[in-house]
């Protein structure tokens, strides 16, 4: 999947979970951090390709892709496993708690929207030709379907065309079947 369709699926998967869940009580300030968080979960299991989205987003990024990549392994192992995820739940919640410190917003919240965009990364890669290799170290990929004949090509066009415009579609029914439930929402958020 493309970088802007990852975009799209972890907040389109953050939008199911806000509507399905319990929302806390929070400031303005950790609900757009949360968006952020989720936005950047969404493209981090690519940090292993120095040319990924996420790279090109920060100051030095091909610079720092380029000495990082390489520890990581070849595109689609490590970080995007079970055991990736793991290790990016453990390192992601150290840092917030060093900078829970100087930034005032709740770290619990920015944790758990960055590991749905995190986690919908890897579960939108497994709808691709390439799959993943979920249970790394073991060298096996795993897509769904499990012919790779019928998974979706990266960038292709199907996901141009399908999976992107229902991803955007489904984001604008949620919005008008629940049109009642965001009012209580952005009180929750808005209120301290």
């Amino acid at each position: 999947m493309t970088g802007r369709t990852h975009d799209l699926a972890g907040f389109t998967v953050l939008h199911y979970v806000l509507l399905a869940g319990s929302v806390p009580q929070m400031s303005i300030a950790t609900a757009i951090g949360a968006i952020g968080a989720n936005m950047i979960g969404s493209l981090a299991p690519d940090i292993d390709q120095p040319t990924g989205e996420l790279w090109n987003k920060i100051p030095a990024g091909s610079i720092l892709g380029r000495l990082i990549t390489p520890i990581l392994g070849s595109h689609r192992m490590i970080s995007h496993s079970l055991v990736g995820i793991v290790i990016t739940g453990y390192l992601l919640r150290w840092l917030l708690a060093i900078l829970s410190h100087t930034i005032i917003v709740d770290m619990s919240v920015i944790w758990w929207t960055f590991m749905i965009g995190f986690v919908s990364h890897i579960t939108f890669d497994t709808f691709t030709k390439e799959g993943v290799t979920l249970f790394f170290p073991i060298p096996i990929k795993i897509g769904f379907p499990p012919l790779a004949f019928f998974r979706i090509q990266t960038g292709g066009i199907v996901e141009k065309t399908i999976l992107y415009p229902l991803l955007m579609l489904s984001n604008g029914y949620l919005v008008y079947a629940n049109y009642t439930a965001y009012l209580p929402l952005l009180q929750k958020i808005t209120h301290q």
